[in-house]
């Protein structure tokens, strides 16, 4: 047995479980990559490929994780899972996603790679399922790593086989995501995308900006916690270099030796009708 997740936070605690259910030990592969943000147009072609590559070296330019690009390889991985499969007939791949767009979006680009594995490829998607929390109260997780490992021995009996349909419908409907050119993808309920201009959440990242300087470090941490919408840092910082340019942010420091030199203020004062309540 194989495993995906799509985040390394998802990747601990399936290791956690995996300790308490031997039945569930297996490999553990995580796909890296973000794809409810960004380009994806024509991404399995070399063009739309590079378009994304392009994209996240602007994006991770002057951050703590600017040499993460060149060790993030999910084609390769993708590669090499395929040749286990292939070497393998009875080898199975458990696809675990959260109901959030990272995860949703992660299996469609998943879908067309892996259509000629019809039987052996199986998903385990936390829709709208109520989990017991530490507390023990029932709660509907949002993402895999908010439930606790015990309860993956509840969570794994909801594996289920792609089914045919499913790997006919479900790359179509990806190549009509990645046809609208939206940058900005979320979730609506099941497997529904939508998509978003790129600048869906300045609103919102402007709402934490004030009119006195303060460290872009401090920022994120806030936008973070205090935030409904589960943004990246690089997300944030990137879209703050966008506003800079738009000259609605204004910052102090030298980009060039890191986030923690900087300051950024609002540029003016922002109307009530432009700021999302938090």
């Amino acid at each position: 047995m194989m495993h995906i997740v799509f985040s390394t936070a998802d990747a601990e605690v399936l290791k956690k479980a995996m300790e308490l259910d031997e039945t569930l030990n297996g490999e553990i592969i995580e796909i890296k990559d973000d794809f409810s943000i960004g380009p994806i147009t024509d991404i399995y072609e070399t063009y739309g490929y590079q378009l994304r590559k392009n994209w996240w070296q602007e994006v991770l330019e002057h951050s703590p994780y600017v040499n993460q690009l060149d060790i993030v390889d999910d084609k390769l991985t993708v590669h090499h899972l395929c040749n286990k499969l292939k070497e393998n007939k009875t080898l199975h791949l458990w696809i675990w996603m959260g109901q959030n767009p990272h995860d949703v979006c992660g299996y469609y680009w998943l879908m067309t790679q892996l259509i000629t594995f019809q039987g052996q490829v199986f998903v385990l998607y936390m829709n709208n399922l109520p989990f017991i929390n530490e507390k023990g109260g029932i709660f509907y997780p949002t993402y895999l790593h908010e439930i606790q490992p015990k309860e993956f021995l509840k969570a794994k009996k909801l594996a289920r086989p792609i089914t045919l349909s499913e790997f006919e419908i479900d790359p179509d409907e990806w190549k009509k995501i990645g046809s609208e050119n939206g940058w900005i993808r979320l979730l609506e309920g099941g497997k529904k995308i939508v998509s978003k201009e790129i600048s869906f959440f300045d609103k919102e990242i402007l709402h934490f900006i004030g009119l006195d300087a303060q460290k872009l470090l401090k920022l994120c941490q806030q936008i973070s916690s205090k935030s409904k919408l589960k943004l990246a840092d690089t997300f944030i910082v990137w879209r703050i270099r966008q506003l800079i340019k738009e000259g609605k942010i204004i910052y102090k420091g030298d980009w060039q030796k890191g986030w923690k030199d900087i300051e950024i203020m609002q540029a003016q004062p922002i109307g009530a009708e432009n700021i999302l309540a938090s």
